[in-house]
């Protein structure tokens, strides 16, 4: 896999997040439960890789040589609980803010933290320098976002809820890095993406045991394939970010989401549909992640 083919997956996965965060925040306002949102959207893509355990099981007895060798650690093991957490976010806060002010708060927390992650070699790949470009680009996404979607931020409520998928955002970049070392360790994405399913599904079952269940579900079928496409981001994710590195998986990510999120508000939106401003600062995002692909010295 060459770097612009890995980076065309994750602006593919990126889009399928937008698509996620809008289903999971229908499913929370449905539900009036964001907690509940979340766990059934994990319970939903753990049952799937359940059903895959024949494939999956090789490489979770190499994860567990790998930890019993030592040469993968515990804490490795636990990018799922920020997995955990950017879900529950999208069932507590997109029905309110928009899919598109969801995202403007996920990427401003999630380009620092990719820079972070990189510069401390918290990924298999190693550390990666904050050269100009990079950090130019990550600081363009930020301001791409922010033109996107300025009309919208002068809600004071919108900018309160904005903060707990800011938080998700600083977490995605680390979740990212633990788990390519778990599918370094497993030779393969979907050990890792089980791992990262077992650990947010089982946090999330453990918070509902001091929260309410809820009483009746939604038959809409849509409203549950928030799961399947959390195992295709985060397969996705694991297989690539080796390959690119967390900041230029970031990047990408970054360009799909404000792409994905762009399409859902002038389809079905939730807070206004896009405006030119908005078209502009998905195009610069895009210059941004073009700017960090060019070589430069740190």
């Amino acid at each position: 896999m060459n770097k612009l083919s890995g980076l065309a997956l994750a602006v593919l996965a990126g889009a399928g997040t937008a698509v996620q965060a809008r289903i999971n925040g229908e499913l929370g306002r449905r539900l009036g439960d964001g907690i509940a949102a979340a766990t059934i959207s994990f319970g939903v893509g753990m049952v799937i890789l359940i059903c895959m355990l024949p494939w999956i099981l090789p490489g979770l007895r190499k994860v567990r040589v790998a930890l019993r060798a030592g040469t993968l650690r515990w804490w490795q093991m636990l990018g799922g609980l920020c997995g955990a957490f950017l879900v529950a976010t999208q069932g507590l806060t997109v029905a309110s803010i928009g899919v598109a002010v969801f995202t403007v708060a996920v990427v401003a927390g999630q380009s620092a933290s990719s820079l972070a992650v990189d510069r401390a070699g918290l990924a298999p790949g190693g550390a990666h320098p904050v050269t100009f470009n990079r950090g130019l680009a990550a600081i363009l996404c930020v301001i791409a976002v922010v033109i996107a979607v300025g009309d919208r931020l002068g809600d004071a409520r919108a900018i309160g809820l904005a903060v707990l998928p800011a938080l998700a955002g600083i977490g995605i970049a680390w979740q990212q890095g633990m788990n390519g070392f778990v599918r370094q360790a497993a030779d393969g994405a979907l050990p890792a993406t089980f791992v990262n399913f077992a650990v947010g599904t089982i946090a999330l079952v453990v918070v509902m045991l001091f929260h309410r269940v809820p009483a009746t579900l939604p038959t809409e079928p849509w409203l549950y394939l928030g799961g399947p496409l959390g195992i295709a981001f985060i397969a996705v994710a694991a297989a690539i970010v080796r390959r690119i590195g967390v900041l230029l998986l970031g990047l990408g990510t970054i360009a799909g989401q404000i792409s994905g999120a762009l399409v859902i508000d002038s389809v079905a939106p939730t807070a206004g549909r896009p405006d030119l401003l908005t078209f502009l600062g998905a195009t610069l995002a895009l210059v941004a992640v073009a700017l960090a692909t060019r070589p430069q010295r740190p």
